[in-house]
């Protein structure tokens, strides 16, 4: 398989007080957020969608012309305590149609976002109104689902963070780091040229050369001895698998794709997250002052640094030490109860793309031999049809359990996005897993298979596709229906 697309960067460079007053206004952006929303809200809080500019490379250079929420990349950061209801309208002023989804929440169908299966896309210049209840505690996220595989790469995301109802304390700070890979040119704007090149649709799908965490060149982020920090990670990227590494001791993974897991520590530091893959881990900040401890990102070989936790001169106090094993995080109220003997079985067969062994699928109605389907912009299949069809790929009674037995009969990684549902991965290339895990997006390599579990609580029209978005545009998406 052909090694994905280097990211560019400097391999490292000096802290300087540029970057430490850079990483801090950061710190007090992105670990704070906007207020949350009211608990009893009339008036929706507005989030306006159109162009503006962001300065993703170094101090000095052009800035980038990018599509963003309320002007600032990423976009800014949703809270709510669980429970609690989120009232926003939205205010499109791109030059094409767009949607919100509200990535990993559990939510009323008609809310979800999904162009032409939930709600029609809002056209430029109009507004539709997003109103619906968390009931999850967690680090989710918010994108659009029409043409995302551009606007998603023009930097239309950002994050929604849920606390937890009765709060928390397992740490000093809670710190947000969204992730994401562009593809710029030497004059550094967008390549916009290859938007829909078929050679990216058809192999790993738009890879960037230019790393930016919360948006910056190099992210700094003040820290102290003594604290503890819960640092939440979001890969935003279109279809990049990161492997970021922070390179500090006493690393715990405690939540991933926003649902509570057992801590478990995180020996070398790094962790793996596909497109739309979320973790939070708890950090003991125990490195002298005036230390740094590098975040960088270590695939391929390569070790990009992209930020750093810098310690300041401070010491906390906590006069109450945490213990020495992180407090787990409270469990969300998903359905457990898993009926694996008695589930619905469904088989998902993924296939296509380049080195690819699909002669022919079924779309429109049709069977259509690869060249027919190429020239429609279709390259991916599930279960032998490209592409979105008028029929669900099943229909499952409310409550009951569900199991996909997912094979990725392709020469690439596909991270499989579930919407309205979490699941449990109960088996890789036939072995149980024993995974405590409840995930909304699984990655499974090439030729891998996954078997995944979950319960049909919630009813309406649910998509599943890829998540290396130029995947799912080129026909590997589709949809199930869980009866009200």
């Amino acid at each position: 398989m052909p090694a994905a697309s280097p990211l560019t960067r400097p391999l490292s460079r000096p802290l300087s007080r540029r970057h430490l007053l850079q990483g801090g206004l950061a710190l007090s952006a992105v670990g704070l957020g906007l207020p949350r929303f009211a608990r009893a809200a009339t008036l929706p809080r507005t989030l306006t969608a159109g162009p503006g500019e962001a300065l993703l490379l170094e101090e000095g250079q052009p800035k980038t012309k990018t599509w963003l929420y309320d002007g600032v990349s990423p976009g800014p950061i949703l809270r709510a305590r669980q429970g609690e209801e989120v009232n926003l309208r939205l205010v499109n002023r791109l030059p094409q149609p767009t949607t919100i989804h509200w990535h990993g929440i559990r939510i009323d169908n008609a809310m979800d976002g999904v162009a032409h299966l939930t709600q029609e896309a809002v056209p430029p210049g109009e507004t539709f109104d997003y109103r619906f209840t968390v009931p999850d505690a967690g680090t989710f996220w918010y994108h659009p689902h029409n043409r995302s595989w551009e606007q998603v790469a023009r930097g239309l995301y950002g994050l929604l963070i849920v606390e937890e109802k009765d709060g928390w304390g397992g740490a000093n700070q809670d710190i947000a780091i969204v992730a994401d890979d562009w593809r710029l040119g030497d004059d550094g704007q967008i390549d916009e040229a290859s938007f829909g090149h078929m050679m990216d649709w058809s192999h790993a799908g738009r890879l960037g050369n230019t790393l930016t965490l919360n948006g910056q060149d190099q992210l700094d982020i003040p820290v102290n001895k003594g604290e503890r920090i819960r640092l939440r990670l979001c890969n935003t990227c279109n279809a990049r698998v990161l492997e970021l590494r922070i390179e500090h001791p006493n690393i715990w993974v405690i939540a991933e794709d926003g649902q509570p897991v057992p801590p478990r520590e995180l020996t070398d530091g790094t962790i793996a997250l596909a497109p739309g893959e979320r973790a939070d881990l708890l950090i003991d900040m125990n490195q002298p002052p005036h230390s740094t401890a590098a975040i960088t990102e270590v695939s391929n070989g390569q070790r990009l640094v992209a930020g750093n936790l810098v310690y300041t001169e401070s010491v906390v106090d906590t006069f109450v030490p945490f213990p020495d094993r992180p407090l787990p995080l409270p469990a969300n109220p998903l359905p457990m109860n898993l009926d694996l003997a008695d589930a619905q079985a469904v088989e998902l067969l993924l296939e296509g793309g380049a080195m690819g062994r699909m002669a022919e699928a079924l779309h429109d109605g049709r069977m259509k031999d690869i060249r027919s389907l190429v020239g429609e912009g279709l390259v991916w299949a599930l279960n032998g049809t490209a592409g979105m069809t008028d029929q669900p790929l099943f229909t499952a009674p409310l409550g009951r359990t569900v199991t996909i037995d997912m094979r990725n009969d392709t020469a690439w990684p596909h991270a499989m996005h579930f919407h309205g549902h979490h699941f449990k991965v109960v088996e890789r290339n036939g072995k149980p897993t024993n995974s405590d895990a409840w995930k909304d997006t699984v990655l499974i390599e090439r030729l891998e298979s996954a078997k995944i579990a979950f319960v049909a609580d919630n009813p309406g029209k649910w998509m599943i596709h890829c998540h290396m978005l130029e995947h799912q545009a080129a026909g590997m998406t589709t949809w199930f229906q869980v009866e009200a």
